[in-house]
Parts: structure tokens; C-alpha cells; sequence
């Protein structure tokens, strides 16, 4: 009898399709906005607790988009949001930072957030109806194809998304494409510092985790150039150690091998704030 142990074996990335990218990365936020639970590193570990916003922040914000935040920094901090701004925010989720934007850009701005997840649309447009946020609009679309018309932000925002990305190149020309002239983008993203182990690389899970879709800072800006952005800049960035990325690990496949146990994660990857600005032209 031939055993099923292979079909078990989680698909490996470098075989791995766009189109099967996207489709374990939106389970795995469809199962995120369904259980209330934080994504990366388990009930310790969510954004309110590692301090990654101020508390005056996190007590004013619904607490239903909290309950499933899944990010890695705060990029409406290096923003500049000012009364009257359009936002977009790519990969909104629960709508944490679009409703963290709406407040900054009061009643005569608007923030669009744009998900690929059915779950986290209906979760957001629940949350803001019910909190009043009436200049909050959330879409359902791939932040690779914006269902938005050119040029009508002033302010990209995201906050550890393009990351799950496969085309990061077209994230970027699309945030390019959205903004006005002049108009800014402010991330917060996962990138790479070092090679990552091949199991974590070639699993998929890990992809959809935040850990093997990074690609190194030299990438990641060269994507951003590619797209036409100027005025780069790495705002900070925060080095993970090895129990931070195991945290965000912790539901792979690869942290469930004994034999890895001992494998040294640290200084792996780094949390990045990075802002940038489209020509005025």
C-alpha cells in the first residue's frame, strides 16, 4: 500500500503559483477575521500588546478591529495625515489603521481600505457601521489590481501586507497609480536581513505568516524605484529576535518539526517603516 505521507507535506513556495499564494494567504485572514485571534505570534503578541501604538490610539479604536490586528508597525505615524486627506490603506484587515487614518483625516477626508479577504470585508464595513465611521469605505480587491481610480489619494498607507504579496512590483505600481502627484506612501512591512532556512522559505504556511514572502531591503526599494517613487527613506526599522520570529512561526509546519528547534531565528528579519513620494509631474 503506498503511504499518504507526501500529500501531507506543505506545497513548497518556489513551486508555487500567484494565484496559490493568494489563496492560502486569504484563508488564512478569512480564519483570522472568523476567530477574533491575533495573526502573528498567539494571544501575547498583538499589536496592542508590543506597544506598537500609543494607548491614547488603541483606547479610542473599535475593539472589534483590534481583536483581529495583524501588524507590524504603525504606519500612519510617519503619515503625515492631515484634515481632508483620501488614504488608502492596502490590505486593511479588520480596519484598524483605516480607522486609526479616519480620525486623522476627520469628516472632510476619506480612507478607502482594500482587502482580497470576503471575511475581513464584511468584519470592517460591520465594525464601521456600527462605530459610526462614515468617511471609511472598505473594497474587496487585490492590492495588486486596486478597484480605485487613478490618481485620488494623497496618502498610501500599509501595514505588514505587501509582504504576503507574489508582485510586489505591481503593489507598487498600483500605489503609484492611485496617488496624486505628490501624494506619499508610508509602510510598515516585514523585510529580509538574512537567508532564511529552506523549510521556512518553501512553505507556504510561513508565507501567509509574514515570513517567507520578505524580500531584502535592496529589493524592496528597487521595487519601489521601479514603480517611480522618489525620496525614499527608511524611516526605522526593529530586528526581530529569534522568540519574536518564532512567534510569528508558530502555526507552520516548520516550528512543528522537533529538528528545528534548535535553529537559530534571530536577526532573520526586521519590522521596516518606509515612506516615499511620487513625483510632482
Amino acid at each position: 500500500m503506498k503511504s499518504n505521507k507526501a500529500k501531507a507535506e506543505p506545497k513548497k513556495v518556489k513551486t508555487a503559483s500567484p494565484e496559490d499564494v493568494r489563496s492560502v494567504v486569504r484563508q488564512r485572514y478569512g480564519e483570522l477575521a472568523k476567530a477574533s485571534a491575533p495573526c502573528c505570534g498567539g494571544e501575547t503578541s498583538t499589536v496592542c500588546c508590543t506597544g506598537i501604538y500609543p494607548n491614547a490610539d488603541v483606547i479610542s479604536l473599535p475593539s472589534e478591529a483590534i481583536a483581529v490586528s495583524a501588524g507590524c508597525g504603525n504606519p500612519t505615524a510617519i503619515a503625515s495625515l492631515k484634515p481632508g486627506m483620501i488614504v488608502v490603506d492596502l490590505g486593511s484587515g479588520g480596519g484598524i489603521d483605516a480607522f486609526l487614518a479616519a480620525k486623522k483625516v476627520g469628516k472632510k477626508g476619506r480612507v478607502y481600505g482594500i482587502d482580497m479577504t470576503p471575511e475581513m470585508i464584511n468584519r470592517a464595513r460591520k465594525t464601521a457601521k456600527e462605530n459610526g465611521y462614515d468617511n471609511v469605505e472598505f473594497r474587496l480587491g487585490e492590492i495588486e489590481h486596486m478597484p480605485l481610480d487613478a490618481s485620488v489619494a494623497d496618502v498610501v498607507i500599509s501595514n505588514c501586507v505587501i509582504n504576503l504579496s507574489p508582485d510586489k512590483e505591481g503593489v507598487f505600481r498600483e500605489a503609484y497609480r492611485v496617488l496624486k502627484p505628490g501624494g506619499k506612501v508610508a509602510i510598515s512591512d516585514i523585510v529580509l536581513l538574512s537567508e532564511l532556512p529552506e523549510a521556512v522559505r518553501e512553505d507556504l504556511g510561513a508565507w501567509s505568516h509574514c515570513v517567507s514572502g520578505a524580500v531584502s531591503e535592496e529589493e524592496y526599494i528597487g521595487a519601489m524605484r521601479k514603480a517611480g517613487f522618489e525620496k525614499i527613506k527608511v524611516e526605522d526599522r526593529v530586528v526581530y529576535s529569534h522568540e519574536q520570529l518564532s512567534g510569528y512561526l508558530n502555526e507552520t509546519k516548520y516550528i512543528e518539526d522537533p529538528k528545528h528547534a534548535k535553529m537559530d531565528l534571530s536577526r532573520l528579519v526586521a519590522s521596516y517603516r518606509i515612506s516615499a513620494v511620487k513625483p510632482k509631474k
